[in-house]
């Protein structure tokens, strides 16, 4: 039986999509490791929607949280809103109460990714306030620390991310993952769909 990697992610403008993509892509690559993209439902009215000028979602199911019990590893992935979570993911989170009273997810390991509007828009305290989110299903963080190697010390170009996941820029909007992001998105999901199939091994 394959392993069982989710990538769950909210995006409104596509810059967290992109990574999600590059994420499964590397999941993919671990032999024996079967990844599937997901998105969390949107709250917000068509109308506020088109005032924002949000493109329209793409054709990725949309999870229901019980089924976030079949999967054995996790990246979950969502853009920053005042140096949190988007409130679209939490209220994802908030309906798993059920998952958490039988401690479904307990055991499993987790990752993060998100992005931000600007270097000092979140993207650590984003994730540090997610963790809260793992810590209270008993899930394991799986932060990816420096093992993307050199690609944690660019300094000649702008690079999103962290020790605790991917990351990107959106700017204005306008701006998109780059090269460089995306190499380290890919990385994030390799490693973690590595951990995940050797966590269910060792079982």
């Amino acid at each position: 039986m394959a392993v069982k990697v989710y990538i769950v992610y909210y995006s409104l403008y596509g810059h967290v999509e992109r990574l999600a993509e590059e994420i499964k892509k590397g999941a993919d690559s671990v032999e024996g490791v079967e990844a599937k993209l997901w998105q969390v439902a949107e709250t917000l009215p068509d109308e506020v929607l088109s005032k924002m000028t949000a493109p329209p979602k793409s054709d990725v199911p949309i999870i229901n949280p019980n089924e976030l019990s079949e999967g054995e590893g996790f990246v979950f992935g969502f853009p920053t809103r005042f140096g949190m979570m988007a409130a679209q993911f939490k209220a994802f989170l908030d309906a798993t109460g059920g998952l958490w009273k039988t401690q479904q997810l307990a055991g499993k390991p987790a990752g993060i990714f998100y992005s931000t509007s600007s270097q000092g828009g979140g993207q650590e305290t984003t994730a540090l306030t997610a963790i809260t989110q793992l810590v209270h299903h008993g899930m394991l963080f799986v932060p990816i620390g420096y093992t993307f190697g050199a690609g944690m010390f660019e300094m000649e170009e702008l690079k999103g991310g962290s020790p605790y996941g991917a990351g990107t820029y959106a700017g204005d909007g306008s701006r998109q993952p780059t090269k460089l992001e995306l190499e380290q998105a890919f990385h994030q999901g390799k490693y973690i769909a590595t951990i995940t199939k050797k966590l269910k091994e060792a079982a």
